[in-house]
């Protein structure tokens, strides 16, 4: 094919580098590798197939230098990457590991651990078991593993110790509320999905009204129905179960929602509006930078209604410690319905966790939030977990 072809496409490539990965000859895909990253980024895919080689090979030094890789160009490892990582290190003792010993290898590994921190990422069970087999493997430490959960309260079930807050410190709330201020509602993406006009008329509209209690994303709140003819019943629904605990609400909404139409009753609106605060935006606007400003302007105590995951607004965020305190206000303050709205049935909210669900760890100890079902919505967090203890 090299003889044929002048230079190989993508699918070709990526082809040839898993194949030659898989045989004794996996060397030659690091050099394909190469050739590739001259003309586009290669896929985790690509460099997962070589570091499983590299690993399996007892190349370690390769096998990290590539992980180094993947992680500096901004790509997301595939979960058997990190499972291979955990597992190959058992195949080579440190003479064969080739240039790095065992606390090298453990301070790596605990570095992916801290990866999966930094970016809420749970771990599915079947690598949750490589990171607890790799931690019960350690010469000369002795660590417990075990499959376990926690309280309500928020202490782990295993070895009793408490998990950490979900809840954000005065100053870690300050310090989010600015940020989000600056590089998400005053950002310039914010532009492209309204404009400076509509987003001053809004905050004087914030101004105006007391601290909200709850902010809900109308639209997204009335497609919890999979009935459209039902839409505004069903945010109807929310809103007054929500008024019915005494709570102040504002309702964001778009424009076309107060147009009379078999989704959107005008009885059902009027309902809505003598119920809630509302606020209705242009047709073409985006919710979710008046979602957020309205919620971090009341205060730490305000909640939103939205199934919305907010994926977009991290990569506004300018580093990784403003990421992780978004996603953790996200995690304490975001009220999801649960299940749908059923006529005549009271609404019902998922519980806020007091706890935060994330990997952590302390001095003797880490917890492992893992995945133990496929079909996890992206707003639910896991309710499983691996405790690791050892003794000093």
């Amino acid at each position: 094919m090299r003889g044929s072809f002048h230079s190989l496409d993508t699918g070709a490539s990526s082809l040839f580098i898993k194949s030659f990965s898989r045989t004794a000859r996996w060397r030659e895909a690091v050099s394909i590798l190469h050739e590739v990253k001259k003309v586009f980024t290669p896929s985790p895919r690509n460099y997962g197939d070589i570091i499983t080689a590299a690993m399996l090979n007892g190349d370690t030094t390769t096998a990290w230098a590539l992980y180094d890789e993947l992680i500096e160009k901004g790509l997301s490892p595939h979960q058997e990457t990190w499972d291979t990582l955990f597992k190959g290190v058992g195949k080579t003792n440190e003479t064969e590991a080739e240039g790095m010993s065992q606390s090298e290898h453990q301070e790596r590994l605990q570095g992916i651990l801290l990866y999966m921190r930094n970016n809420q990422i749970y771990p599915q069970h079947s690598l949750a078991g490589s990171i607890k087999t790799w931690f019960e493997s350690l010469t000369g430490q002795i660590w417990t593993g075990s499959w376990t959960s926690a309280t309500p309260k928020g202490l782990c079930r295993c070895c009793g110790s408490e998990l950490e807050s979900i809840q954000l410190t005065a100053e870690e709330y300050q310090q989010l509320k600015d940020r989000v201020m600056a590089d998400i509602i005053q950002g310039r993406d914010v532009f492209n999905k309204t404009t400076p006009e509509e987003l001053e008329m809004f905050k004087a509209f914030v101004k105006r009204k007391p601290a909200f209690d709850v902010v809900v994303d109308g639209l997204n709140v009335a497609n919890t129905n999979k009935d459209k003819s039902r839409q505004s019943e069903t945010l109807l629904a929310v809103v007054s179960e929500l008024e019915g605990q005494g709570l102040t609400v504002l309702v964001l909404g778009r424009k076309h929602m107060l147009r009379p139409s078999r989704s959107w009753e005008r009885h059902n609106m009027n309902l809505i509006q003598q119920k809630a605060h509302c606020f209705f935006t242009e047709n073409i606007s985006e919710d979710d930078p008046f979602l957020l400003y309205a919620t971090l302007h009341s205060g730490n105590h305000c909640r939103f209604v939205s199934r919305d995951l907010m994926r977009d607004h991290k990569a506004c965020l300018p580093d990784g410690a403003t990421r992780r305190l978004f996603f953790k206000w996200q995690r304490g303050h975001q009220l999801v319905v649960d299940g749908y709205v059923a006529a005549g049935r009271r609404v019902r909210f998922q519980s806020i966790l007091s706890y935060d669900t994330i990997v952590q760890t302390s001095a003797d100890s880490w917890h492992v939030p893992f995945d133990d079902t496929e079909d996890r919505s992206t707003y639910e967090v896991p309710q499983r977990w691996l405790c690791l203890t050892t003794k000093h």
